[in-house]
């Protein structure tokens, strides 16, 4: 996939995807393909058909991939969650579990393009969308997503290890480390919330209770299925047996006033603590690293930064 004459990376068009369409829409001609917004792993590109019919194809290939290398983070807990067999993995899992995701129409891996499958196009939008325009249909959603979410943490699982926390402080450690060398504000504090990292590790104590987590499940990484107002998942590459508390520190974040759909009162207020933290230090370090690159929806990725700073800052006390 060359870059275009500005230097920038170039999309796919309709002549590069019309033999993967000719596998989904049979004799009906391709006549215009879309590379959605969003995507830093993978390319994401709306197909649509003479006859107006559609689908989505997700395309894996290292000239879709804005992540530049990240030494020192690494975790086999913490892979870089892309590719088609970590899809077609959770895709198959969030099924059985009932789990409403896009039908999947192709798997295409190892051909030309790159690693390829094609779904169905949800035309709803995204929950995030919703929320902002129809407050009563937003709510019957997230209802909703919030039983779909309980089914996954609930879903008994063994995790990869046993003490996944160790993890955690292994990775927002590395988090902080690079957050102190971009960041003078984070710097000035770096001994405080090293400090305050370990201590709330500390205060974690061994457990044998895993869910299924979805990994980054905000509200743009859920379409809504219009005609049933049912949420469908997607960027689902992450799913992973883990301590459910992690995907709650990253749900009550995203979703603000709306977490009271997840809220779980049994959860390890220890391990949610330490969750945060790490959280917000990622959310400081990802997209710093995002910005190094080509990454070309630049400003989202700053207000994530800056918001997630004073995030990280007002975690110490007093």
């Amino acid at each position: 996939m060359a870059a275009d004459e500005s230097g920038r990376r170039g999309h796919l068009g309709v002549r590069d995807l019309r033999d993967v369409a000719r596998e989904v829409f049979g004799a009906r001609e391709l006549v215009a393909v879309e590379r959605l917004r969003g995507g830093t792993k993978k390319g994401v590109y709306r197909l649509r058909s003479a006859d107006g019919g559609g689908a989505v194809a997700y395309v894996w290939h290292p000239d879709e991939d804005f992540w530049p290398d990240a030494p020192g983070t690494a975790d086999e807990l913490f892979p870089h969650a892309s590719g088609f067999g970590l899809f077609e993995r959770a895709h198959d899992q969030l099924t059985a579990l009932g789990v409403r995701v896009p039908r999947l129409l192709l798997r295409a891996p190892g051909g030309a393009l790159g690693d390829v499958a094609v779904v169905e196009d949800v035309r709803g939008g995204t929950l995030e969308e919703l929320t902002g325009r129809d407050r009563r249909r937003s709510e019957r959603v997230l209802a909703r997503l919030g039983s779909a979410v309980r089914a996954l943490h609930a879903h008994p699982v063994d995790p990869a290890q046993h003490g996944v926390q160790h993890a955690v402080l292994r990775r927002a450690l590395a988090h902080l480390a690079e957050s102190a060398a971009r960041v003078d504000r984070i710097a000035a504090h770096r001994d405080r919330l090293a400090d305050l990292l370990r201590t709330r590790h500390a205060a974690v104590v061994p457990r044998s209770r895993f869910g299924l987590v979805h990994g980054e499940l905000g509200p743009d990484h859920v379409l809504v299925d219009a005609d049933r107002d049912e949420p469908v998942l997607i960027d689902i590459e992450g799913v992973t047996p883990f301590d459910v508390e992690w995907e709650h520190a990253f749900l009550e974040l995203r979703f603000g006033p709306h977490y009271h759909h997840f809220a779980d009162p049994s959860l390890d207020p220890t391990r949610l603590a330490l969750y945060r933290l790490a959280t917000y230090l990622s959310l400081v370090a990802g997209p710093l690293r995002l910005l190094d690159g080509d990454f070309p929806h630049r400003a989202g990725m700053v207000r994530i930064v800056e918001q997630n700073v004073a995030r990280t800052l007002a975690q110490l006390p007093g």
